[in-house]
């Protein structure tokens, strides 16, 4: 079985594609097929690639996200995905927003994955430095491990 996961923050240049990232080594590494794309709700950065401190972080830690674009949430995604993980409430009530009747997409907060982890939401380290980056791995490192959990399961 193909796992399809799709994450998504406001711009999809910070958050999402770093989540993507930072899954897509640890499914691969535990062997689990999968398939995977971030978005955006909003469209601030549609055709761009992920913001520069964001891929420096990311490369730090072993992970290219450089070559993702930016691309906006639709509505379709709720269908074409079994997975929709948001990285905060604001994007999660978002995606609820506009979802059809007939969406089979499990929609969650990712850090619903590591209940015990503190933090129920993946801060925005846009406006911050670069630490703010770092934390975001070190959070979706710990979610994309209880996914690997779940799916063993």
């Amino acid at each position: 079985m193909t796992h399809r996961i799709l994450f998504v923050c406001m711009g999809n240049i910070c958050r999402s594609p770093t989540a993507k990232g930072v899954f897509d080594r640890a499914l691969e590494e535990a062997r689990i097929d999968f398939e995977s794309e971030s978005a955006g709700t909003h469209d601030y950065h549609v055709g761009h690639p992920p913001d520069g401190r964001a891929v420096e972080a990311a490369r730090r830690s072993g992970v290219d996200i450089g070559s993702d674009i930016s691309r906006q949430f639709v509505r379709e995604d709720f269908l074409r995905f079994d997975r929709i993980f948001a990285m905060d409430r604001a994007n999660l009530e978002h995606m609820n927003a506009i979802r059809p009747e007939n969406a089979s997409a499990r929609v969650q907060l990712v850090m619903e994955l590591v209940p015990d982890y503190g933090m129920e939401e993946v801060p925005d380290p846009y406006y911050g430095n670069r630490t703010g980056f770092v934390q975001v791995i070190d959070m979706l490192e710990a979610a994309a491990e209880a996914l690997v959990r779940e799916f063993r399961s």
